[in-house]
């Protein structure tokens, strides 16, 4: 009895053995121009743009806590806007795995070429390349905040909420 109950459990778990694992969405690779055209379509939207890797640990820290930010204010008009800098060859082999095993609901960019400035100089000349690095954006597309290495999401959600019942005015800081 105890074997036929096992057998019967067994047989009752193997559609989930079987069933397709969560992939990640597609990670389109983009150029400084690419860049340019993806926050051009976010103007109207409060945008939070995360550079991240997946060898930067605080970069996979805080990833959760953006995701998180997101789903709270997206209602709002709040946009994650997520860029992975790993060497362009390495996304086959190491960024689309990691993203299908830890983070499959992340939509993500990543970058076209080898030059890992050439996106982050979009919203940031003077970029020092520490990573994570975060640039709030407002709804014209001002670059209105940078957050710099693993902070905790409460300066996030500072840095942005201000600009969420704001409506988009003319602006004199740097636009990509």
């Amino acid at each position: 009895m105890m074997i036929r109950s096992g057998l019967i459990a067994l047989a009752l778990m193997l559609p989930l053995a079987a069933a397709p694992s969560i992939a990640a969405p597609p990670v389109p690779a983009l150029d400084a121009g690419q860049f340019r055209q993806v926050l051009r379509e976010q103007q109207g939207q409060v945008v939070l743009v995360n550079f991240w890797a997946t060898w930067c640990r605080a970069c996979l820290k805080e990833i959760p806590a953006l995701l998180d930010l997101e789903r709270q204010y997206h209602d709002r008009g709040f946009r994650l806007v997520a860029v992975s800098l790993d060497e362009p060859g390495d996304y086959a082999g190491v960024v689309a795995p990691f993203l299908d095993k830890w983070f499959p609901t992340l939509a993500t960019y990543r970058r076209a070429t080898a030059d890992m400035d050439g996106l982050v100089s979009v919203l940031d000349p003077a970029w020092n390349e520490l990573l994570p690095t975060s640039y709030v954006l407002d709804r014209a597309g001002a670059v209105r905040a940078r957050i710099q290495g693993g902070k905790p999401v409460e300066e996030f959600a500072a840095a942005i909420r201000p600009w969420l019942d704001q409506e988009p005015a003319p602006a004199a800081a740097h636009r990509p």
